[in-house]
């Protein structure tokens, strides 16, 4: 007599449940350990950091260009800084910037927005004639301004 037998390969529906439990976990870890909001937060820095930069920069182009003269609208008191082509009642007006793309072509605006008008950069003149451009929604506690 001959015995025969049967096996089939394949996996129990207990093996495949333990595979997927595992993989959700190391998926969980993962996403807990790369902390998406705060790489958000900081690819917005980042953006914030170059466009307060720029701005800082093209006052001070323009202060070069008309002997040591920044653009009469920058006052001691910090205030927000009007978009290009924006209504600036209570606002800085840069357009001196942008007139004629000397400078630049617009003004940078805060990539989580701003008010109606505003860009959500603020700037201010020191009393020693300097230039502080400032980031006020920065996220994850960092503080970003420039002085020029």
């Amino acid at each position: 007599m001959q015995k025969i037998y049967v096996t089939e390969k394949g996996f129990t529906l207990l093996e495949i449940l333990l595979v997927i439990a595992a993989i959700a976990i190391l998926a969980g870890i993962v996403i807990i350990a790369m902390n998406p909001a705060k790489q958000l937060g900081d690819t917005r820095n980042a953006q914030r950091n170059v466009a307060v930069n720029t701005i800082a920069n093209a006052v001070y182009q323009y202060a070069v260009d008309n002997n040591g003269t920044i653009p009469a609208s920058i006052t001691t008191t910090e205030t927000n800084v009007c978009k290009t082509g924006g209504t600036c009642t209570n606002l800085i007006d840069l357009s001196v910037l942008t007139a004629n793309e000397k400078y630049f072509s617009s003004i940078p605006v805060d990539p989580t927005g701003s008010s109606a008008n505003g860009t959500g950069y603020h700037i201010k003149k020191t009393a020693n004639g300097r230039i502080v451009v400032n980031a006020p929604s920065a996220e994850n506690s960092v503080t970003i301004s420039v002085t020029k």
